[in-house]
């Protein structure tokens, strides 16, 4: 029993520095509140085939993020969710005009399964300006009300169309959706692979 009662205090507490951590780091790098206005209580868990991962603001180069990520979190299979990866600082971080430029949207995901939910916007890796610096890239995970019928234009890889103008938060707002309940993010800058997405884009 008392095993059993330690082992649940430790559990619940480092939840709560988890959380807590997750509040700083999100505040500390200005998501709170460019992004949205309260930090997600939990993580999304982000890796590449690249062999990089996703971990609380870390440094990661385009080439290294080109390719979709395998995302997970924890999730009700019978629960829909949406997610969403959008970088705030578009052109940069001193002057973001075009802020958000998302990256990837995907909605109506049962449980963790992205594969299997509705792609809205095709995943697009990191494409950052050449001397704009580094660019924050923010995955947000929301918990629907149920499956939902979006009315968002759907957007390929191929081009850049539609992307910049963005908000995750009057996205969250219109479908209500509430609070995120994960996150996470990276940063990037300027790399030689950046003309190459361009290319893609028709830029």
């Amino acid at each position: 029993m008392t095993i059993k009662l330690f082992s649940l205090v430790a559990n619940t507490s480092f939840r709560t520095i988890g959380r807590a951590m997750a509040t700083s780091v999100f505040e500390a790098n200005g998501i709170v509140p460019d992004v949205i206005p309260k930090a997600p209580a939990d993580t999304v868990q982000v890796s590449y085939p690249s062999g990089v991962t996703v971990s609380q603001g870390n440094e990661l180069t385009p080439t290294k993020v080109k390719d979709v990520p395998k995302v997970s979190y924890t999730a009700n299979p019978g629960d829909f969710y949406t997610l969403a990866m959008t970088d705030p600082d578009a052109p940069s971080r001193k002057e973001p005009k075009f802020r958000e430029w998302h990256h990837w949207l995907v909605g109506n995901i049962p449980g963790d399964n992205v594969g299997a939910g509705e792609t809205l916007s095709a995943y697009v890796g990191s494409g950052p300006p050449e001397g704009t610096g580094l660019h924050r890239y923010v995955f947000l995970v929301y918990k629907q009300p149920g499956k939902l019928t979006f009315d968002e234009p759907r957007l390929t890889n191929t081009s850049a169309d539609n992307r910049g103008g963005f908000s995750i938060a009057k996205f969250a707002k219109k479908y209500n959706l509430g609070d995120p309940i994960a996150g996470n993010f990276y940063q990037a800058q300027y790399d030689d692979y950046v003309p190459q997405l361009y290319k893609q884009l028709g830029a």
